[in-house]
């Protein structure tokens, strides 16, 4: 039986994305604002820590509310190093993702992946941010992997 081999398409992946980021102090205490392409956090979690490491430094940790996310890794890879992933339902607002520094903690809002162009870039410009992004959001995943979860 005769093989075709389609060598038009590469087997090797596409670089990623830059992070679509605002590090605009905004009201309540967040120091920036992320709008991430999916909910798939082993995929936007890297692009985003790699991008803050210029700003903020050496990112060590990841907490999130599960809420929004389907899956939550233990850990990502940045650049060959670590960085954990945690959850809390208690601690953690849905509507931001906190990042620890050897110096602290930063917070940011996320700006769901489901959100229009032209409303994200409204919300990183920092105008009433939090509160418009809260209207905007909707509700959490009614199933969520289990597969992968702890602090």
């Amino acid at each position: 039986m005769p093989v075709t081999i389609d060598r038009t398409t590469s087997s090797r992946r596409a670089p990623p994305q830059p992070a679509r980021l605002s590090l605009t102090p905004a009201p309540g205490g967040l120091d920036g604002m992320w709008w991430p392409r999916s909910r798939a956090l082993t995929r936007e979690l890297p692009t985003l820590t790699a991008a803050l490491v210029e700003q903020w430094g050496r990112i060590t940790g990841v907490t999130v509310h599960p809420a929004y996310w389907p899956v939550i890794p233990h850990w990502v890879s940045v650049a060959g190093r670590t960085v954990q992933v945690g959850w809390s339902t208690e601690t953690q607002d849905p509507h931001r993702l906190t990042l620890s520094l050897p110096d602290g903690r930063r917070d940011v809002l996320v700006i769901p992946p489901e959100t229009g162009a032209e409303a994200a870039a409204q919300l990183m410009a920092g105008d009433g941010a939090e509160a418009r992004a809260r209207d905007r959001i909707g509700r959490p995943f009614a199933h969520r992997s289990t597969e992968v979860r702890g602090p």
